[in-house]
């Protein structure tokens, strides 16, 4: 077992929490990636390149549905959005930018991403709209227009 880190503030060893809490995790992922490797998951510590779901939000609005996201850096013809069989598809690559000095710490992302969702049977797809701004892709996904009631004649 690992004993917790100290660290020394003028002399006195002060205990880290939250570096402690970060190595937990940290080990917690590699763990649940070792045991349940799910193509497209990824966890902090595996393949950098392999395929990630960016961070993503669906908002359904009264005439809408509107997929927004996070995809910092990227320029809009390194992403391609598709419709196939009711289901939205966004993929594309993040490219490590290069560096002139030491990286000391990388989390961000780099590598193929692909976000995938199911889109509700109400949905208009030869609408479908995709905007790139300040680093979030929104897709706006309008749903279809309701059948209007509307009396029918009677003839004979």
């Amino acid at each position: 077992m690992t004993l917790p880190a100290h660290r020394s503030r003028g002399g006195a060893p002060v205990w880290d929490l939250f570096h402690e809490l970060h190595d937990l995790r940290t080990r917690m992922d590699q763990l649940m990636h070792s045991t349940f490797p799910f193509p497209g998951v990824d966890f902090p510590g595996s393949d950098p390149t392999s395929a990630w779901a960016p961070l993503a939000d669906v908002e359904d609005t009264e005439d809408a549905y509107l997929v927004e996201l996070e995809l910092p850096g990227v320029d809009r013809d390194q992403i391609t959005v598709e419709v196939t069989d009711g289901e939205l598809d966004v993929h594309g690559e993040i490219k490590e930018k290069e560096r002139t000095g030491v990286v000391r710490r990388h989390t961000r992302r780099i590598g193929q991403f692909d976000y995938r969702t199911s889109l509700p049977p109400n949905t208009d797809t030869e609408h479908i709209s995709a905007e790139l701004s300040n680093g979030v892709l929104t897709v706006r996904v309008p749903k279809a227009q309701k059948a209007q009631p509307h009396r029918i004649e009677i003839t004979g």
